[in-house]
């Protein structure tokens, strides 16, 4: 077993189908009471370590963030492009499943794989005509289960409309940065 595996217990489908209805169903109480329940903030904070790698802390949780050896790192963890494609699976992986829970569409097993093109010329200030970030990302879904095409078709379009994560991918969002000397 390795580390990642011990970290995350195991649950059985009725287990997750109860965690999903009771989180559905807390949420909505919350938000129903006051709308700005639903108005959340998330803070992560990094800084730099060895070559071009960062430890990254959000929460209780820290991770690293590096670069394979080409792109000067010391390829001790994944790059934030691969975290990126996580970020957006791993968020899907969640919506899937509480839609799935929330409209009675049977999900036995979900297994997604990504994959994102991305032009190094502008990185590199080679070509700045060149978008610096990912110029396609391709996610191929897997879904096992019972049910037809059509409800799981008719679920990742319910997914589609509401995964925060793709939404980040596929919608400009505004950013602000500051910078300040210490």
């Amino acid at each position: 077993m390795t580390l990642i595996d011990s970290a995350v217990p195991s649950v059985t489908a009725d287990e997750r189908a109860e965690r999903l209805t009771a989180a559905g169903s807390a949420w909505g109480d919350r938000i129903a009471a006051d709308v700005t329940n639903a108005h959340l903030t998330y803070r992560v904070s990094g800084s730099g370590e060895g070559a071009v790698a960062s430890r990254i802390v959000a929460g209780k949780h820290q991770f690293l963030v590096d670069e394979p050896a080409a792109l000067a790192g010391d390829d001790v963890a994944a790059s934030p492009v691969e975290f990126a494609l996580g970020a957006l699976i791993s968020c899907q992986i969640v919506v899937y499943r509480l839609y799935a829970q929330a409209l009675a569409i049977q999900v036995d097993d979900i297994r997604i794989d990504a994959e994102g093109d991305l032009d190094a010329q502008r990185l590199f200030g080679i070509d700045e005509s060149v978008r610096a970030g990912f110029t396609d990302v391709r996610l191929a879904i897997t879904l096992s289960g019972p049910e037809t095409d059509d409800r799981y078709q008719h679920l990742k379009a319910v997914v589609d409309a509401h995964c925060p994560v793709l939404d980040l991918f596929s919608n400009e969002t505004p950013v602000s940065v500051t910078v300040a000397k210490s």
